[in-house]
């Protein structure tokens, strides 16, 4: 996987065609987390009926990166919205957005195209209320 931040608070999520490289992709959503601004995470590859089978380590890895970060992933990412134009994937995708949602903390939405995705997210981000979380010791949070 890879993310283009270049249009943020639009984060595109791709696949690559070399292998994943974690460490690269955690560095990313760390810094993501840490400008403390909602984002939204799309997709144009669509819904994978199948899953994407992920190697034990890196399954566990991403857990623990998870809950470590449960209370910034729940503040700062709005949702994720795939791509998905086939109205049969969109239907089976309803039953594992629940459980994407409630593993990750944040929602799963399916847009028809690329411009209804889109649509989605400014919803998403213009629904968002800044969190009242505390600052930690010598935290980074500046308020203009």
């Amino acid at each position: 996987m890879q993310l283009d931040l270049s249009t943020f608070p639009l984060v595109w999520m791709r696949r690559e065609a070399a292998p994943a490289q974690p460490d690269i992709l955690f560095a990313q959503f760390d810094a993501l987390l840490a400008r403390r601004q909602a984002f939204v995470i799309l997709s144009e590859e669509g819904f994978d009926e199948d899953g994407h089978e992920h190697p034990q380590e890196e399954r566990k890895r991403a857990s623990l990166w998870m809950k470590q970060n449960k209370a910034a992933i729940r503040a700062y990412i709005q949702g994720m919205v795939l791509v998905e134009p086939s109205a049969a994937k969109r239907l089976a995708g309803k039953a594992f957005a629940v459980m994407f949602g409630k593993f990750w903390g944040y929602p799963l939405h399916f847009g028809t195209s690329r411009d209804d995705a889109l649509d989605i997210a400014q919803h998403l981000l213009h629904a968002w209320l800044p969190p009242q979380l505390p600052s930690g010791n010598g935290g980074t949070a500046a308020h203009q």
